[in-house]
Formats: structure tokens, sequence, C-alpha cells
């Protein structure tokens, strides 16, 4: 037998824990990179502000509060430019369903141009149009999407920038509404 037939000996360490690590340390940057993009929003108390609705009636943020006594509320920041607001567009239906939301479409052109969008693409949330981003600029948001959790106290409880689950918004909401019990 030579030399060169003997093979050093395989560490065989269980996969697992690399995934485990390598798993740990893009959680680890993924929380980081989220508080980093939210490091300017507004917090405590909800920035009040009135608009209009694209359908034409008034929206004021404190009344449409109070008349979801007890329940989270949910500000939902897209833009009809913006690709992963599109992939978020399913969840934001889903939740609309059982929680209030409120969605501001964001430099997407007129009242009426934000419509056909939505008509084109099915989507029936409330919109409030913001085609110069003021109120984008006022909760100190980055970009879309944005979501903004409220609770029933007027107090900003989450905002997260990008895509959100569906199941990740709908415990932020639970959360939110028992922080006030």
């Amino acid at each position: 037998m030579s030399t060169t037939d003997i093979t050093p000996p395989v560490d065989k360490k269980p996969l697992w824990r690399r995934w485990l690590l390598e798993g740990l340390i893009f959680l680890i940057l993924f929380i980081a990179f989220q508080i980093w993009q939210v490091r300017d929003t507004a917090r405590g108390a909800a920035p009040a502000f009135t608009a209009q609705q694209i359908d034409g009636q008034p929206f004021d943020l404190t009344a449409w509060r109070a008349r979801n006594p007890g329940k989270a509320t949910l500000l939902y920041f897209w833009a009809e430019w913006c690709p992963v607001c599109k992939t978020t567009a399913g969840n934001i239906t889903n939740i609309s369903n059982d929680w209030p939301v409120m969605t501001i479409a964001t430099q997407s052109g007129s009242a009426a141009q934000v419509a056909s969008y939505m008509q084109k693409n099915n989507y029936r949330w409330p919109t409030v149009n913001d085609p110069k981003a003021e109120i984008l600029r006022q909760f100190g948001l980055p970009g879309t999407p944005a979501f903004v959790i409220i609770t029933p106290a007027g107090e900003i409880q989450f905002v997260s920038i990008g895509f959100t689950s569906e199941i990740g918004l709908r415990l932020r909401l639970w959360w939110a509404s028992r922080e006030s019990s």
C-alpha cells in the first residue's frame, strides 16, 4: 500500500447544524435590515391626517379609527408601479375582510387613474390617493409597500417595509388589538 492511497478522515458533522447556523445568520440579517429600514418612521401616536378617498368620500384617520373600537387598524401604502405591491395585494384583500384596512395609493396618478387601476385588478379596498407622497412622508416611510399597524388607542405598534406575509400581518393586528385589552 502506498502513502498516496490513504485519504484523510472526513469530518462528518451533521448538516442540520450548518443549516441552523445559516438560517440564524439569515434571520439576524433580515431583522437588522428591517430595523434599519424603519429607523426614521413615526413612533407613538399615529399622525392624524385627512384626505379624500378615490370614490370622493372624505377620510379622517381619527374618525375612521373611532368607528372601529377595540380593533387594531392597518394602513397599507402601495403604488401601482411597485412590483412587490402586486404580490401583497392578495394578502390585503384577505385581511380587509376581517380587519379595518385603509390603503394609500402613493405616487400612482390621479384619483381616476388609481380607481381605473384598482377596477382593472379587482382591488376592492378603501383607498386614499397620495399623489405627492405627502402622507407617506408624514409617517416617515421610505417607500412602498409599507404597513403601519395602529392600536385601538391610536399608537403605532408595528411598521414594516417590503413584502409581508398575510399570517404575519394577522398576528401583528391580533397582537396590537390585544395590547389595548
